[in-house]
């Protein structure tokens, strides 16, 4: 028994430093412990629909009496940033069009702090979960149903009790709880499901029938609440003990990056601490690399200062916190650099290229990137994914 439970500590130790959704922050197989079980439990099936009043991505407000007309009510808790939440978008969208006509009402709740959430914890997304960011991606993926931010407050994320995220909540025309769980039981796109608890819960409300399934289980990210607060303070904490090195390279070493006989997709930026902005866009870059090293993924910088300028570089690294690996080019000779970089390169600072194995570049930009865009290139790539 001692041993079995060390392994389990370790197993936890281990998920939480990897992102495994399962077990990372009591993501969705249990309604465990502390903020995300007994504090926050969820709604019991036979309960009546908590009443909200929430700001939507449209511009509107929707609340409880805005689908009165609906025979069939789901009320989904749903994220940006979460890898399974992510899986489920299009499968939400179909959900609402094949139902629609059948007076069947979506509405998405949003229920995280975006405050609480790790960067680390973005390494399937682009966006995190901030107001502004729901606004982008209800856009970009044509949401055809209200997308509503709850994460000011969380007040009626804590009245439904949600799991993960996505979790699905039906209430019958007398807006009673009659289902709570997943969407199916296939996570990935692509796969095709088994079981359609949610459609087929639907489908006997609209029979007049009891669903055949009450509850599931439910996979996917934890709910962020806002008593994480003294997560992010570790992570800070973390970041900022890492060490910070840089090292010289040649214009054959540049080459050799460029072309990237590694399994990673590889982010290099060329910058001088004498660069306005490369100075201003380098936090953005450490972010970034914060998000996605956990994956195949990671970041370089070459700085273009003089190598006499070395000690110069080296304090601005470390005061930007910079431990992902940092070169300086050995020569000055900014034009021999910037053949080695890329001959399609006119010269002028910061210079940004994403490049896959083997060598090809999937976005060069010279001046400041934008971070969004830089962002959706990285984890819209094969190499990384916004799956598991």
């Amino acid at each position: 028994m001692k041993y079995c439970a060390l392994l389990l500590l370790c197993l936890s130790f281990v998920a939480g430093r990897a992102g495994w959704p399962g077990l990372r922050n009591g993501s969705g197989l249990r309604n465990g412990p502390g903020p995300r079980g007994e504090d926050h439990p969820t709604l019991p099936i036979g309960s009546a629909a908590p009443d909200f009043r929430l700001p939507a991505t449209d511009g509107k407000e929707y609340s409880l009496s805005s689908f009165k007309d609906a025979r069939v009510l789901v009320v989904v808790f749903t994220c940006n940033h979460c890898p399974t939440a992510q899986a489920y978008e299009d499968r939400l969208i179909r959900l609402t069009s094949d139902y629609r006509s059948k007076g069947v009402a979506v509405v998405a709740i949003m229920p995280n702090d975006p405050s609480s959430i790790r960067l680390d914890e973005l390494g399937y997304t682009d966006m995190g979960d901030s107001f502004e960011e729901m606004k982008r991606r209800a856009v970009e993926k044509h949401y055809n149903f209200p997308y509503l931010y709850d994460g000011k407050t969380e007040e009626v994320t804590k009245k439904y009790g949600p799991i993960a995220t996505p979790h699905v909540f039906i209430f019958d025309k007398d807006r009673k709880l009659r289902y709570s769980g997943r969407v199916d039981d296939v996570e990935k796109p692509g796969r095709t499901p088994t079981t359609l608890d949610t459609r087929n819960a639907i489908d006997a409300l609209l029979a007049g029938k009891e669903p055949p399934v009450k509850t599931t289980k439910v996979f996917g990210c934890s709910i962020k609440w806002a008593e994480k607060s003294d997560w992010i303070e570790k992570a800070k904490q973390e970041w900022a003990s890492e060490p910070v090195k840089l090292d010289t390279i040649t214009a054959d070493g540049i080459k050799e990056l460029v072309r990237n006989h590694s399994d990673k997709l590889r982010l290099i930026n060329v910058w001088a601490t004498w660069c306005g902005p490369c100075v201003a866009e380098f936090p953005d870059l450490v972010d970034i690399n914060r998000m996605y090293r956990r994956r195949d993924f990671e970041f370089i910088s070459i700085s273009a200062d003089e190598p006499a300028k070395r000690a110069k570089a080296l304090q601005f690294l470390q005061r930007s916190q910079a431990s992902n690996t940092n070169y300086i080019f050995n020569i000055d000779d900014k034009y021999k650099l910037i053949e080695a970089i890329d001959p399609k390169w006119q010269g002028a600072l910061p210079y940004t290229l994403v490049v896959e194995p083997g060598g090809k570049i999937v976005y060069a930009k010279e001046g400041p990137v934008d971070a969004a865009v830089l962002k959706k290139t990285i984890v819209d790539d094969p190499v990384i994914g916004r799956y598991y």
